[in-house]
C-alpha cells in the first residue's frame, strides 16, 4: 500500500510541474508585429531639407496634427520645430514654425527639436529638447527639455518661464548623466508621465536607456523615477497607454533581447517583452487616438510618422502603419 502511495505523489508531483512548465511558456509567448510604409506629401522628401524626429499624431475636429523638427542638418540640430496638418494621414499641409530657437546665451539658443504633444486641462502642451550650442566641430550636446503651451494646436506657442522643466543628471552615474531628449507623455492615474531617453557621461548613443518622471499638473514640476532606467534601451521614444498600463516600441538600439521589439508594463516601471517586431520603426510618433484621456480603455497604436532617409537625400517623413499578427 505504501508503494502505491509513494508512486501516485510522484506522478501528482510530476502532473504539477508540467503545469508549472506549460503556464510558464504560455505566459513567455512572444508574438509578432510587422510594420508597413507608405509616402506621404508635403512633409517627404526634399531637397536641402531635413524633417525628422516627428511628435505623436492627434487628431482635432477633422484635421491630424503632427509636429517635427526641421532644418539643415542631417543630425537633427540647428533646427525648429514646425508642424503640419492632414484630413487622412498621407497627404499633408505645411503650416509653418510652430517654436522658433531661444534667444542668444539661452539654454535653447543652439536648437530646439524632437517636440512631442500633449492634451489636458483644455490646453496644448508641446514638449521640446533644446541645446545650448551650435552644432559643428567637437559639437556636445546639452540638451535639456522645455514646454510650451496654447489654447491652440495652431499656436500661438508660450514658453513656460519654469523653462527647462527637465534637466540632464549632476550625478555622473546617472544613465542620464550627459544629455536627455525625445519627451512622451501619457495621462495615466491622474498624473502625467513624462517618458525620456538618457546618456551617461562617456557613453555612446548605443548605450542610450529610457526613463521616466512624474507631475502633477502637465505644467510640472517633473519628478524623475529613483528606479531609472525603466529600459535598457531605445534611441527614440515611441510609448503610449494600452489598458491599463503602458507600452513602448523598441527600434535597433540597446541589448540584442530588447531590439526591435514590443515591451509592456502594468505599473509603468517594470516592462516586459511582448512582440517581436519586424521592419522597424526607428524613430516615429503614433496617431493617439483617445487624446490623452485617462481611462484605462487605451488600444495599441495602429500608425503614425517616422523618419526615413535615402543614400542621397537628407531625413523626412513617410507613415507607418502597424499590424498586428495575434
Amino acid at each position: 500500500m505504501q508503494k502505491v502511495k509513494t508512486f501516485s505523489g510522484i506522478l501528482r508531483f510530476i502532473f504539477s510541474i508540467f503545469l508549472l512548465v506549460t503556464f510558464k511558456i504560455e505566459a513567455q509567448k512572444i508574438e509578432k508585429v510587422t510594420i508597413t510604409y507608405s509616402k506621404v506629401t508635403g512633409i517627404g522628401e526634399e531637397e536641402g531639407v531635413t524633417r525628422r524626429d516627428p511628435s505623436d499624431v492627434i487628431k482635432v475636429n477633422d484635421l491630424y496634427y503632427v509636429w517635427y523638427s526641421k532644418g539643415p542638418l542631417k543630425t537633427g540640430y540647428d533646427a525648429t520645430v514646425w508642424y503640419a496638418t492632414s484630413r487622412d494621414g498621407y497627404h499633408w499641409t505645411e503650416k509653418g514654425m510652430a517654436l522658433s530657437k531661444g534667444k542668444q546665451g539661452s539654454w535653447e539658443a543652439g536648437s530646439v527639436f524632437t517636440p512631442n504633444i500633449m492634451v489636458a486641462e483644455g490646453k496644448y502642451w508641446l514638449f521640446y529638447t533644446g541645446t545650448s550650442k551650435n552644432y559643428g566641430k567637437g559639437f556636445d550636446p546639452d540638451s535639456k527639455i522645455g514646454i510650451a503651451v496654447s489654447d491652440s494646436p495652431d499656436g500661438p506657442w508660450e514658453r513656460l518661464p519654469s523653462n527647462p522643466i527637465l534637466t540632464n543628471s549632476a550625478n555622473k552615474e546617472d544613465f542620464d548623466s550627459h544629455l536627455i531628449d525625445d519627451a512622451c507623455l501619457i495621462a495615466r492615474n491622474n498624473q502625467y508621465w513624462l517618458y525620456y531617453k538618457g546618456r551617461k557621461l562617456g557613453e555612446t548613443p548605443h548605450h542610450t536607456k529610457m526613463g521616466v518622471a512624474i507631475s502633477n499638473k502637465p505644467e510640472g514640476p517633473y519628478v524623475k523615477y529613483k528606479g531609472n532606467p525603466v529600459i535598457q534601451g531605445n534611441h527614440a521614444i515611441l510609448a503610449w497607454p494600452q489598458g491599463k498600463g503602458v507600452a513602448a516600441m523598441i527600434g535597433v538600439t540597446g541589448p540584442p533581447e530588447l531590439v526591435r521589439s514590443v515591451l509592456y508594463s502594468d505599473d509603468g516601471y517594470h516592462f516586459k517583452k511582448t512582440h517581436d517586431v519586424e521592419n522597424g520603426p526607428d524613430a516615429g510618433g503614433g496617431f493617439r487616438w483617445n487624446h490623452f484621456s485617462d481611462d484605462g480603455k487605451a488600444a495599441r497604436i495602429n500608425w503614425g510618422l517616422e523618419i526615413e532617409s535615402t543614400e542621397t537625400s537628407l531625413p523626412f517623413l513617410h507613415r507607418y502603419d502597424v499590424n498586428w499578427l495575434e
